[in-house]
């Protein structure tokens, strides 16, 4: 019986195809949460205008959007563990982005700040999820290349805020760059579909024949025949610093947002 870290093979894998799908799906869910946070205060001059309202206001209205990042990226994280981070993270989408779209029908302060709220719960859900799925699928060697490069997906989504904001709000109203912000629910479907699952979760729930397919696509001149499932101490142990680091990076690069809860490795064997 030959005894296999999953976590190990992935750590000293070469840059694969399934890491490019990795990361463009994590960068593109970055650059939607980018242009979600930022959409308020781009269009925040033309609310006040039109609702009639005075800053104290304004303030609360886009302060709830960050409350809600709080909280998102506590409960997210823990129902990542449940579920798993694809789910929750295709989840987090789908709140944002409803949300963020739903706001641009509010007609008043308290019910613009009640969406951005919800719209908070996904934004900040959604952060030490792909930060840790990003970190789980880059190879060792050029691990910190590939999160900085998903994580510049943040700016680039503030930058198509104010790029496309300014036309928008002139032409159609505040409204529209909001709406526009529902866009991303098209992307779920490829979420679901093409970004593969946390070893950590399908290795504590047993799911040896997706360990299987994401080994072979991690190494396509590895395919083991037949898996069993085992706890390893050595890896959960690395595991666990590996998500402590993610935590203070995303602590670090996103100060609203809570680290990411503490997942668990296990090793995996074949015969």
């Amino acid at each position: 019986m030959r005894h296999i870290d999953i976590h190990k093979l992935g750590d000293d894998a070469r840059f694969t195809r399934l890491h490019a799908i990795v990361l463009a799906m994590c960068t593109l869910v970055i650059i939607f949460d980018g242009y979600d946070l930022a959409v308020a205060g781009i269009a925040l001059p033309s609310i006040m205008k039109e609702m009639g309202i005075k800053a104290t206001s304004a303030g609360f209205m886009v302060s709830t959007a960050l409350f809600g990042m709080m909280f998102g990226a506590v409960i997210f994280g823990t129902i990542a563990d449940r579920i798993g981070r694809r789910w929750t993270i295709a989840a987090c989408v789908l709140l944002f982005s409803v949300f963020t779209a739903a706001a641009g029908f509010a007609r008043d302060p308290v019910t613009f700040g009640a969406f951005r709220f919800v719209a908070g719960l996904g934004i900040g859900g959604v952060m030490p999820n792909v930060v840790a799925k990003m970190s789980e699928y880059s190879p060792r060697k050029i691990r910190s290349t590939m999160v900085t490069l998903m994580f510049s997906g943040y700016s680039v989504g503030g930058m198509l805020a104010a790029l496309l904001g300014k036309g928008l709000i002139e032409r159609f109203g505040w409204q529209s760059v909001f709406i526009a912000a529902g866009l991303p629910v098209l992307l779920i479907p490829f979420v679901l579909r093409m970004m593969p699952e946390s070893m950590a979760f399908l290795l504590r729930t047993g799911r040896t024949d997706a360990l299987r397919s994401i080994a072979a696509r991690l190494v396509p001149d590895y395919v083991p025949q037949k898996t069993t499932a085992s706890f390893c101490p050595m890896a959960a142990r690395r595991a666990r610093r590996r998500s402590a680091s993610c935590s203070r990076m995303d602590a670090r690069s996103a100060p609203s947002c809570c680290g990411s809860p503490s997942s668990c490795a296990s090793s995996w064997s074949t015969r």
